[in-house]
């Protein structure tokens, strides 16, 4: 059943892709969106549901492809110069705002220097870089940098830079500026109301700037908090489109063999979002590389894909995810193998004691993954105890050290320098966050390695770089790697050209339609 059910999923994968000839007009798209966002002001609040509902309402410069490719989208065109300090924008010239007022390379400039350097932590960090933000005229944008930053293309999707109205936000106090709760952006659907607790209605804008485009009438996000009632809306028809995390694992076999009902894993791969054990290097047995290794050989994590995550998703192999950029498997690998776990704790002197495993309190799905690998773990004779929280007790337990193993995953956003380096340099060990490098790993090459990465002028270079990094961290194992993971959107076949972008629904509808 589980190989027939990832065979099938990969089957309607490739079916997400496809097409008819002639996209037709007209339509709603009943969405659900879970959890309710706390805000549709995306240059002030990037949390996921908000990303998902106001990424259709904001633009940024450009969107990605699953390759992670710049393509247009308030920027038709750009140059990059030879020596990677100058990146030049040529902006659209028929581009409003949702008011009427039109769009300009001020708004660019306002946005990305002043806007979003208060309100965007994520992206100043990359901004750091930049020692001067210009509009030589109404349809161009330069930035120029104080040092080659090799991710700096990958920092203009709508998450990372949502541009934001120069007219309605200069001189204002952007947490209290009403037009927070009324958002205006330049996408192709405007917002008409929030029911708080019911839905969020936006509507086409006629005015957008790709002619033909947007295909849909309305987007209508169903906010239905209990995971079945969300569940027996899509099996009913109330809803069309579930995206990633919608409704528990364990329901999405029984959902994707509903009639025209299409299921995908694409649409993560910014994000890139990949799940690991932090393992505490700094005490206890995890503070040995061999048990460390022992744990990777001990997993059966092609069972944790199939059985858990219904086929979706892939054995991770590096800290970099395979959607990332320079990612490579030219690394040490970890299939299960449960005796050879066995010969790394004997070599080591394993004296069996108990390692403390914290589930990640997201719902049964993770909770059903500790259990699984806390029996793999004692088929090897490391003896676990499970350790229950909820989510503020395990943030504090994790900002605390106080772990042996625990479960997390973490973001990439597209590229080592901004999503994957943080979680294995030294000057990131601090207590008090959950988020950084938790494990206590100090390498002093990795520390050069990823400064290093970062500034690098070309691929290749970065390449060679980060090739080198993943190749010493999957030796040393500091954290234990265990699924690239995928989130499967579910909708009816009819809605087509849903996911055409690196995150997926978030700027997916400006292209999607209805087959009639």
């Amino acid at each position: 059943m589980l190989k027939r059910l990832a065979s099938m999923a990969a089957i309607l994968a490739v079916a997400a892709g496809t097409a008819s000839a002639e996209p037709v007009s007209g339509g709603r798209a009943n969405v659900v969106i879970q959890p309710e966002p706390p805000s549709l002001m995306l240059g002030l609040v990037q949390n996921g549901p908000t990303q998902m509902v106001a990424g259709n309402i904001y633009e940024s410069l450009l969107r990605y492809d699953e390759n992670l490719e710049p393509q247009p989208q308030l920027a038709k065109s750009w140059d990059i110069a030879e020596d990677g300090l100058t990146y030049t924008f040529h902006l659209y010239d028929n581009v409003k705002w949702h008011d009427g007022e039109p769009f300009s390379a001020d708004d660019v400039v306002f946005s990305a220097d002043i806007f979003l350097r208060e309100s965007h932590a994520r992206l100043r960090n990359s901004l750091k870089y930049v020692e001067s933000i210009t509009a030589p005229d109404a349809n161009t944008v330069v930035f120029k940098l104080k040092e080659p930053f090799g991710p700096f293309i990958g920092i203009f999707e709508g998450g990372t830079m949502p541009i934001v109205p120069k007219h309605i936000y200069e001189g204002t106090d952007y947490k209290t500026n009403p037009a927070n709760n009324t958002p205006i952006g330049t996408g192709p659907f405007k917002f008409v109301e929030w029911v708080k607790g019911s839905h969020i209605l936006l509507k086409k804008n006629e005015d957008y700037y790709v002619d033909g485009l947007p295909y849909l009438d309305e987007i209508y996000w169903h906010i239905i908090p209990d995971a079945a009632s969300r569940a027996v809306a899509f099996e009913t028809g109330v809803v069309d489109i579930l995206p990633g995390g919608s409704v528990e694992n364990f329901d999405v076999g029984r959902l994707t063999e509903l009639e025209n009902t299409c299921v995908t894993d694409k649409g993560w791969e910014f994000i890139g979002p990949l799940s690991w054990l932090w393992l505490n290097n700094n005490e206890g047995p995890t503070a040995d590389k061999r048990f460390r290794q022992a744990v990777m050989y001990a997993m059966d994590r092609e069972f944790a894909k199939d059985a858990l995550w219904n086929g979706l998703g892939k054995v991770a192999t590096s800290p970099v995810s395979s959607s990332t950029r320079f990612y490579t498997d030219d690394v040490t690998k970890y299939d299960y193998n449960p005796e050879k776990a066995k010969e790394l704790l004997a070599e080591m002197g394993y004296d069996g004691t108990p390692v403390r495993l914290l589930p990640l309190p997201y719902g049964e799905t993770w909770q059903r993954w500790a259990e699984a690998i806390k029996q793999n773990l004692e088929e090897v004779g490391i003896k676990v105890d499970m350790v229950a929280t909820d989510v503020a007790g395990w943030n504090q337990k994790i900002s605390e050290w106080d772990y042996d193993m625990a479960f997390t995953y973490l973001y990439q956003y597209g590229d080592p320098a901004l999503g994957v380096g943080r979680t294995y340099i030294s000057s990131n060990i601090a207590k008090g966050s959950p988020w950084n490098n938790v494990e206590g790993y100090k390498n002093p090459k990795i520390d050069e390695l990823f400064a290093a990465g970062a500034t690098a002028v070309g691929k290749d270079a970065r390449q060679k770089i980060y090739t080198e990094a993943q190749q010493i961290l999957t030796e040393d194992v500091p954290v234990a790697w265990l699924l690239e993971l995928g989130f499967p959107t579910i909708y009816r076949c009819n809605v087509k050209d849903l996911v055409t972008t690196a995150i997926g629904i978030n700027d997916g509808f400006r292209d999607a339609y209805i087959e009639k």
